[in-house]
């Protein structure tokens, strides 16, 4: 499965679980990880960590986490909330 089809069922899971995203947002989100140059398990974490701490969409938290997760070549979720916590962006 190519990565944009691996990110377009992501994000229709969060559909389904009630997280409506604009098309708009939707287009970001594909923006951030070519403008960041990150892998969809990274785009897929900084927005799970988007969506879960700032309970909306924020583009700049996302971008953020997008570099942060790539910069520390965080591999799972496990890895993600370490260094969201190292960060003070987790309690």
């Amino acid at each position: 499965m190519k990565d944009s089809e691996i990110l377009a069922h992501f994000l229709e899971k969060l559909w389904s679980k009630g997280f409506k995203l604009t098309d708009e947002e939707v287009h970001f989100i594909y923006f951030g990880q070519k403008y960041t140059n990150t892998s969809v398990d990274h785009v897929e974490l900084a927005l799970l960590y988007t969506l879960q701490l700032q309970m909306t969409f924020d583009r700049s938290f996302y971008i953020s986490l997008l570099e942060l997760f790539a910069r520390h070549n965080v591999k799972n979720r496990k890895q993600a909330i370490l260094i969201l916590k190292q960060n003070d962006l987790m309690d």
